[in-house]
């Protein structure tokens, strides 16, 4: 039962959407000022930005050196799953952060019950990986191990194909990245002015082509991008409108991502707030905390 469970819930697919959904699906890291005139007109002694390319990288820069904030969304993935997820992130040296994540749906929702789980977990993240506490149902079957220790190098092995770009993308989830990914599309627009929880923001859209962003800004060599072009064909996806609000600070305030799966849609929405909040992320105990690594060498020596 339990070689069955870390195939079907071991990755924690949940774990790395909650962390992904925080960004869009990749980023520009010239900032993307290389698309649009970025023209400023002068009223009254101010500077008014009318380009939304200009808008945007003011965005950005600000949104990147606010360093942390306070983060809440939900994500689906198609029929695989539903969640729900809040918590707090730091970027400012690498991602850290802690998350509880909520399966509401899918069929992720179904194994997590199927395995004994309440569907709740807390995920925490680190510069080179995360831990996932599995609960009571997996500490009962591993020797009171209820946590699952993920490095992304080793995330990047078994992930095929895509696994050099995924890692990379977990490792650069912050929320420029949305920004970042509409700046280096070349298809921004501004949608208006709109009320975000109480808080007056301008919306910005895009629509991102995954393959090609990916393409500009991953280390892929040919044959891995051909083999994750590939990947994402066989699952159905090609393009994500990106939507973003911002405040009058140029911070970021909301973020959407719309696409279509062959197992259905794909959306995610991402609230933030409290930039600026103190981020503090402990290892879970040793004692409770097993390796994936080591849990997959296991599995594979009990079912040889």
């Amino acid at each position: 039962m339990l070689s069955n469970t870390v195939r079907r819930v071991g990755l924690s697919v949940a774990v790395v959407a909650a962390l992904t959904s925080v960004a869009a699906c990749g980023g520009s890291d010239d900032g993307g000022t290389s698309k649009g005139s970025g023209k400023s007109e002068s009223r009254g002694g101010s500077v008014v930005k009318v380009d939304p390319i200009a808008a945007l990288v003011a965005v950005q820069k600000k949104t990147g050196q606010a360093h942390s904030a306070r983060v809440e969304g939900d994500t689906t993935m198609g029929s695989a799953m539903s969640m729900k997820q809040s918590g707090v992130m730091d970027w400012s040296d690498g991602i850290t952060g802690t998350m509880q994540i909520t399966y509401t749906g899918g069929t992720m929702a179904d194994a997590m019950k199927q395995f004994g789980g309440t569907g709740t977990m807390e995920a925490r993240y680190f510069k080179d990986g995360y831990a996932a506490d599995m609960g009571e149902a997996m500490a009962r079957q591993t020797g009171g191990k209820r946590w699952i220790s993920y490095s992304y190098d080793d995330l990047a092995k078994v992930a095929g194909a895509s696994g050099a770009a995924m890692k990379d993308q977990m490792q650069n989830s912050t929320p420029e990245q949305g920004v970042k990914s509409l700046l280096a599309s070349g298809d921004v627009k501004k949608v208006g002015q709109e009320d975000v929880r109480g808080v007056s923001t301008t919306h910005y859209s895009g629509t991102v082509d995954v393959a090609a962003l990916t393409a500009k800004n991953s280390s892929l060599d040919a044959d891995q991008l051909a083999a994750f072009k590939k990947q994402l064909a066989d699952a159905g996806i090609t393009t994500e409108t990106v939507d973003i609000w911002v405040d009058e600070n140029d911070l970021l305030v909301k973020k959407t991502e719309r696409g279509e799966m062959k197992t259905g849609e794909l959306n995610s929405t991402v609230y933030y707030s409290d930039y600026g909040t103190k981020v503090s992320v402990e290892r879970p105990p040793a004692a409770e905390t097993i390796d994936f690594a080591e849990l997959m060498k296991q599995q594979q020596g009990a079912t040889a």
